[in-house]
């Protein structure tokens, strides 16, 4: 006999306006149910458990009183919208999660039509959601734009400069503050949940505009007064003072939990058309409802497959040391040595490694928030008091920076240390992570020394190199996950800049690699010996300055040069093209290739599976080194 469901109202819902046939009496046990099917989704895919288990009542109640899809619900940062794609038609694939073929681990335009806008970095949710509101205005059109922004979001600078404005603009937009760290939001309850259904009610908004208009025909001393009383009021609930002064209609805080406080508050917002910008604060706790994660320093935000009963993550161990712990000791090993050595991470201390800093030295890190650009300008004042500055941020998020780094620390020379974690494809994230772009955008600059490390040891060796920089700035990047399991030494040592190193010698091909595909050149070395093609292995190390002796020796001295990277086109091979280009080497008859990552966005999947669709594997080399010959291999064996 089939067992009973546990989720028998969930069951009844396939999409939001099934949702809104329930009644406000079963949303509870709705919303439980939701909350057991996340846990049961993620643990079998893994992914961000803590901020969706946080957002569960809200997201039951936002569709319940909203008319999505119509109505524009966009979720910034969208780790928080697991429970928002289990109610909105994606049930029947919410185990496909993050997997290849499968739905991305964010929010996706092209995956549904519940998802107005795509978020996997942050901040974005306001700036987006006005843009909807003010076209839907000028348009002519009726719905509604709701943001949900949180879970760190509001650190960063772009929502306050959309914030600002918003509530300049005659326009009408709604945003909901998910504060889940507390770090606004003063103590909740039933006087704060009760005065703020009398904020945000009708008959409340139409008496404060009739007060309005009638204090302004006294004098400025009883309209202050009248202002005064007001912001008392609100002050009970916790004041939104910040808000206001953006011009933000502000209500809340409000239990992010309890749906008897929010249903009653979201439906008096939707009810209220006045063309203004709303801001709905929200206390709610990241991984609610699930013991383990409520335990966890982290909240399980993200996480690898795990036992539902215990929380146990099913990690597999590692081959060998992962990237980012191996820049970590290098780091410590050379602040150890040299006080004036700092680290700067933008809201992901455990992320890059700087979690295993601070702790050895608390005072030297800094955790500058989801803050890019100002985390760049910062370092690049550290540098100009003769600090060491590192600033470990992932390749695709110091995009949001670059302008800092041009002008504040390029044209300055100033000898600011970029980390860059997730260089080249990063697996479950997917495209919106990928750091595919970092070799172009930061190969443009002049005086810009930029490193790939290949291996564990040249990453230490690298990091070593760059404490030793001081007039000019630099970027090192690896990949994310694990090594390649090669000796460690102790600290690293200074290489020298612009200076590659050939790893295996041959006659007939040259594979000259920048970054890790220098394990898949060897291994297309191999079987290209083994047909006979003496194939010599170079390791790059700098892109710039670029080793010409070196590479003008590979030149000379083979029928083919192919360069191997993990990045976009302008990045390491138009270096080299460029090189070989106005020095004649290519009017001899080298057949130069470049293999790049394909001009096109490629999707979440296994490391590996990523580069077979990238081209970039061994026997995509040991491909392009027969084709560059005029010659056909049988088969191509990823």
């Amino acid at each position: 006999m089939t067992p009973p469901s546990q989720t028998p109202l969930l069951d009844q819902v396939t999409f939001p306006a099934d949702l809104r046939r329930l009644s406000e009496d079963q949303l509870r046990t709705f919303a439980d149910e939701l909350r057991l099917e996340t846990i049961a989704a993620v643990s079998k895919t893994g992914g961000h458990l803590g901020a969706g288990l946080g957002v569960v009542e809200l997201t039951v109640a936002l569709h319940y009183v909203f008319d999505t899809p119509r109505d524009k619900l966009i979720w910034d940062v969208g780790h928080q919208a697991y429970p928002h794609k289990i109610i909105t038609g994606r049930r029947d694939r919410i185990r496909t999660l993050r997997q290849p073929g499968g739905l991305s681990g964010f929010t996706r335009r092209a995956e549904s039509e519940y998802d107005p806008f795509g978020a996997a970095h942050s901040s974005t949710s306001i700036s987006a959601g006005l843009g909807m509101a003010a076209a839907r205005d000028l348009k002519g059109e009726n719905f509604d734009v709701v943001c949900v922004i949180g879970d760190g979001a509001m650190s960063a600078g772009m929502a306050y400069e959309a914030m600002n404005n918003a509530g300049s603009m005659p326009c009408r937009l709604i945003v909901i503050l998910n504060d889940n760290d507390m770090s606004i939001a003063p103590p909740v309850g039933a006087m704060s949940a009760y005065l703020s259904r009398v904020l945000s009610s009708k008959s409340y908004l139409s008496v404060r505009e009739i007060a309005r208009q009638m204090a302004a025909k006294f004098p400025t001393q009883v309209q202050n007064a009248a202002r005064r009383l007001e912001e008392y009021a609100k002050g009970i609930t916790a004041g939104g003072t910040l808000f206001e002064e953006l011009g933000f209609y502000y209500i809340g805080p409000l239990d992010g939990h309890n749906l008897d406080h929010l249903l009653p508050v979201l439906q008096n917002v939707r009810a209220d058309k006045t063309a203004r910008a709303i801001l709905v604060h929200v206390v709610t706790q990241k991984g609610k409802g699930y013991e383990p994660a409520e335990k966890s320093v982290d909240k399980y935000h993200g996480v690898a497959k795990f036992d539902v009963l215990t929380g146990a993550q099913a990690k597999s161990e590692p081959k060998a040391p992962a990237y980012t712990s191996v820049f970590a000791d290098a780091l410590i090993a050379e602040a150890e040595a040299d006080r004036h050595i700092v680290a700067v991470t933008a809201a992901m201390p455990s992320g890059t490694g700087l979690d295993k800093f601070a702790k050895r030295f608390p005072d030297r890190c800094f955790d500058v928030g989801i803050a890019e650009q100002h985390g760049v300008t910062f370092c690049a004042g550290m540098a100009c008091e003769g600090m060491k500055p590192f600033a470990a941020i992932y390749s695709t998020f110091l995009q949001r920076g670059y302008d800092q780094v041009v002008h504040d620390v390029a044209i300055q020379s100033l000898p600011v240390r970029f980390v860059l974690d997730r260089a080249g494809l990063v697996g479950a994230d997917g495209a919106t992570h990928a750091g595919s772009f970092d070799i172009a955008y930061l190969g443009t600059l002049p005086n810009f020394v930029i490193m790939a490390a290949a291996d564990e040891a040249d990453l230490m060796h690298m990091v070593a190199t760059q404490a030793a920089i001081d007039d000019r700035p630099s970027a090192l990047r690896y990949p994310r996950g694990e090594g390649v399991g090669v000796p460690r030494p102790v600290r690293g040592s200074m290489l020298e800049l612009g200076r590659g190193r050939i790893v295996r010698e041959g006659t007939k091909i040259a594979v000259l690699s920048f970054g890790t595909r220098l394990a898949e050149a060897l291994k297309a070395a191999e079987e290209l010996g083994a047909h006979g093609l003496s194939t010599t292995v170079a390791d790059a190390r700098f892109c710039k300055p670029l080793d010409q002796d070196l590479v003008r020796r590979l030149a000379l001295e083979h029928e083919v040069l192919i360069t191997v990277e993990e990045g976009s086109v302008g990045g390491f091979a138009a270096h080299v093209a460029q090189f070989l280009a106005t020095k004649g080497l290519l009017d001899t008859g080298l057949r130069f290739r470049p293999m790049i990552m394909p001009d096109r966005f490629i999707d979440h999947g296994a490391p590996h599976a990523q580069y077979d669709e990238a081209g970039l594997n061994a026997a995509h080399i040991v491909a392009t080194a027969f084709a560059a010959l005029g010659q056909e291999k049988a088969s191509i064996r990823a």
